[in-house]
Formats: C-alpha cells, structure tokens, sequence
C-alpha cells in the first residue's frame, strides 16, 4: 500500500469510522483519482487530488453554485483540503456515454440540455467568482494543437508562411468566442461527464472544478460534437436551433440582435476551438502522461475540425493548411 493511501484510508475512517475499502470509480484525464467505498448509508465517492498538482477548492465552489440552481452535482460531505481528500455522494456508474444510442438519445440530450439552460441561466457570472475565458487562455489552448499535436506527435513544424496562417485563423476563432454572451462554462459538458441517474434527476454533472465565465456556445458544442460519439451534421443543427429558440425565448439572449444564422457560426466556430484543443491534449495525455486511451478519439475530434473548416470562408486557408500538412489522424 503506497503512503497516499494509507494516508486517505486513515482520513476515511476519522470520517467515517469505518475500515473503508477502495475501489476505482473512474479513470481521470488529470492527476485526480476517485474511488467507491461501501457505508452504511450507502456508497460514497472519495476524490484523491495531489495538492501539488490539483487544488479542491475550484470543484468544491463550483459544486455549491451548481447545486443552488438545482443541478444534480455531487454533495461534498466531507474535505481535507491540506491533503487534497474529498468526500461526495455517489452519482453511480452509469455515464452518457454508457447507454446512448438512437432510441436514447432524444432523451438523454433533452435533459442535457434543460440542465444547461438552467445553469447558463441560473449562476450569476458576476457574484459565482469563476476565472474569465480571456483571449490568452483561448490562445493558450489553441497552441495546444500545434505544440502537442503538430510538433510532438506528428512531428510536423511550421514555417513561416504555415505560422501566419494558423496564428491568423486563431484570432479568427478567438474573435468569435469573444464576440458571444457570456454564461457560466462548465467546460467539459460531455457523455463522459454526465451520468444517467437512478432517482430520474438527470444528468448527474461531473468533472466542472474548471468551470469559467465564457461563450454561450461552449457548452453546447461540447455536448453535441462530443469528441467521443458523433451525430449527424443534421441532427446535431437541428438541436443547435431548438436550443437557440429556449434561450432567446427565456430572455438570455435577444434574437434581434443574434439571428439563428449568427448562433450557428458561433456554434461552429466554437467547435473548432474546443476540438483543436481537445487534440491537443489527447496528445500530451499520451507523451507527457502515458496515457494511451484517448488518442484513439483524435480521427473523429480532428473530423470535426475539417468538415467545419472546410465549409467556412473564413477558414479556407486553414483547411488548406490542415489537407497539405497529411496528418495521419485524418480519416476519409
């Protein structure tokens, strides 16, 4: 037993005043661990965060300010923020991704997203305190593609002219995501986490300790160009669109000012943001983590970012930049 354990099953049982036996609950793309332990009253959640890698007050603010507008995220029961331990309720093991499909879908996502609307709704931007998605954590993200992907993992450089036109389309996707109304982001609003739930308060939301102030449309494309299962282009704007006409009609945004058309340019745009990221850290997950389980959803995050790009003006060149570079994720 390593000293970390010994260490959080010691803590467990001041708290609990049982002899708590661990068991992975979930696998983590940070340096977060969660295990299930068995009490009395029922299962609990233990959150292992190394505090010098992972701070628990972001997940513990965050989780209050869900759970006051009525989202169904984990009640923490217990802390020890010195250590980086903490106790939640347990939300079960049932993931999105675990049991969608065709017939589960319209379900599953309506739920997803009137849990959406009432956060982007419910937490006030102002008083929740939450860091602001800024153009330099935009670029920072963005240069996750090229350091991690482009250069690490396909050993690709880019020259001057290449350079230009990548720094050009990120201002271009910077610009757009500043251009939106800003709501509280969860930032990782997607199948893996977001729990189907036995007491019918679906989802359960998970994973949002990295939650901002941001775009409208981030959490959206999160959800409905999941990097882990795909949609069709049809679908996916159909639910762009109900979703747009919900949100001006609560009086979250004014559909004089922002048309559909504006709403679903944004959607895209934010996509290719968030995708170019994702790459990106699927790549530093494998060569900086030794993680090799997500490198495998790169074709399809990568997919979204051609198909898009392709069919947007705007990012003509980049596309062109992206064919000519032959990346070896890019499927037919």
């Amino acid at each position: 037993m390593s000293e970390r354990i010994r260490q959080l099953k010691d803590w467990l049982q001041q708290q609990t005043g049982q002899n708590c036996a661990l068991t992975p609950a979930s696998s983590d793309a940070s340096f977060r661990r969660y295990f299930r332990i068995q009490l009395e009253q029922g299962s609990r959640i233990v959150m292992d965060a190394p505090p010098e890698q992972e701070d628990c007050r972001p997940f513990i603010h965050v989780a209050d300010l869900l759970r006051q507008v009525g989202l169904n995220a984990p009640e923490v029961l217990a802390e020890d923020l010195q250590s980086g331990f903490l106790l939640l309720s347990d939300l079960g093991n049932t993931t999105y991704l675990n049991v969608l499909n065709s017939d589960t879908v319209e379900q599953l996502y309506g739920d997803a997203l009137a849990a959406l609307i009432t956060m982007q709704a419910g937490v006030d931007t102002v008083s929740a305190n939450l860091p602001e998605y800024d153009a330099a954590l935009l670029q920072t993200e963005l240069n996750l593609f090229k350091d991690w992907y482009l250069e690490k993992h396909c050993g690709v450089s880019l020259n001057a002219e290449q350079q230009a036109i990548w720094q050009a389309s990120c201002d271009i996707l910077i610009t757009s995501a500043l251009q939106q109304p800003t709501v509280c982001v969860h930032r990782d609003y997607h199948s893996r986490n977001l729990m189907q739930v036995d007491n019918g308060h679906n989802p359960g939301v998970l994973d949002f300790q990295d939650a901002v102030t941001g775009p409208v449309t981030y959490d959206l494309v999160s959800l409905l160009r999941d990097c882990y299962i795909s949609w069709p282009r049809a679908q996916v704007e159909k639910w762009v669109a109900d979703f747009y006409v919900q949100i001006t009609a609560s009086g979250m945004m004014d559909a004089g000012s922002v048309s559909k058309q504006q709403f679903m340019t944004w959607f895209d745009l934010m996509g290719v943001q968030r995708h170019l990221k994702a790459i990106g850290i699927f790549a530093r997950l494998l060569h900086r983590d030794d993680k090799e389980g997500y490198v495998k959803d790169i074709p399809r995050t990568l997919s979204y970012v051609l198909e898009v790009s392709e069919r947007t003006d705007a990012l003509q060149a980049f596309y062109q930049l992206l064919v000519s570079l032959n990346l070896p994720d890019r499927t037919a």
